[in-house]
């Protein structure tokens, strides 16, 4: 694999769920620790991520909530993480997905009474220390991605919660409504989470349409909400806007549905 290949494949890793380290990146692409930490230190002086001990986080321009001054993928991620956080009451259950915009809304979550059960670290990193969101982790071992818990104990987790309202993202979106990941252990846990609540909203930025990813999770008309941006396809919007899905679009905070 050349050099812009592995870089290129660190980055879609590292929006997919927050964190890489070192020795998953190793494993992944083949190559040496070193190798990986060579990359690691251009792609940080590129500004595409932010080194820490062991690996690797999003730059620090993406982790604030302030909006101003934000790319525009990370404020699309944004506006559609709060859009998000509106459509939950106070009160109520929340499973909540791995990525980067589903680890946006629990920064929205924070300080309200709310319960949230996950399989994301870097979710519990976030509300661990919150005294009024009521934090739940799934049992399971550290998945392919760092910083997630799947197999077996995670799916028997599932099998035991019931709740309001499950937020799940995914790589993509395909035209025939599709929505799919290419995170092979996750695919069942994020499909069994939208089962596992009264109500499932999919988050997805425009770039997930059509995405990438060859495992099925499932259709975006088994989802009561889709939460996505201006760009996305709207023919694909159509499968469930014409399912009586309701479909929300945000464009820099702003939402129409």
């Amino acid at each position: 694999m050349l050099t812009h290949q592995r870089e290129a494949a660190i980055v879609e890793r590292l929006h997919a769920v927050g964190s890489v380290t070192v020795e998953e990146l190793a494993r992944l692409l083949a190559v040496s620790g070193t190798t990986v930490r060579r990359d690691l230190e251009r792609l940080e002086r590129a500004g595409l991520l932010r080194r820490v001990h062991g690996g690797a986080t999003v730059p620090r321009s993406a982790e604030g909530n302030a909006t101003g001054n934000l790319d525009d993928d990370t404020r699309e991620k944004e506006a559609i993480a709060a859009a998000t956080a509106a459509l939950i009451a106070d009160g109520e259950v929340v499973l909540l997905d791995i990525g980067i915009t589903t680890l946006r809304l629990a920064r929205h979550l924070r300080g309200r009474p709310v319960t949230v059960i996950t399989n994301s670290l870097a979710v519990l990193d976030t509300l661990r220390d919150d005294d009024t969101v009521s934090l739940v982790l799934l049992g399971g071992m550290v998945g392919s991605k760092p910083r997630t818990l799947v197999g077996p104990l995670t799916e028997e987790s599932l099998a035991r919660v019931r709740a309001d309202v499950a937020v799940i993202s995914s790589t993509g979106v395909k035209p025939d409504g599709a929505v799919v990941t290419d995170l092979t252990q996750e695919a069942s846990i994020k499909s069994r989470m939208s089962r596992a609540a009264d109500r499932a909203i999919l988050v997805a930025t425009a770039t997930k349409f059509p995405g990438s990813g060859s495992y099925r999770i499932a259709s975006i008309t088994d989802f009561d909400i889709v939460v996505t941006s201006t760009a996305a396809d709207p023919a694909t919007l159509d499968v469930a806007t014409q399912s009586g899905k309701q479909v929300i679009v945000v464009d820099d905070g702003m939402m129409t549905t």
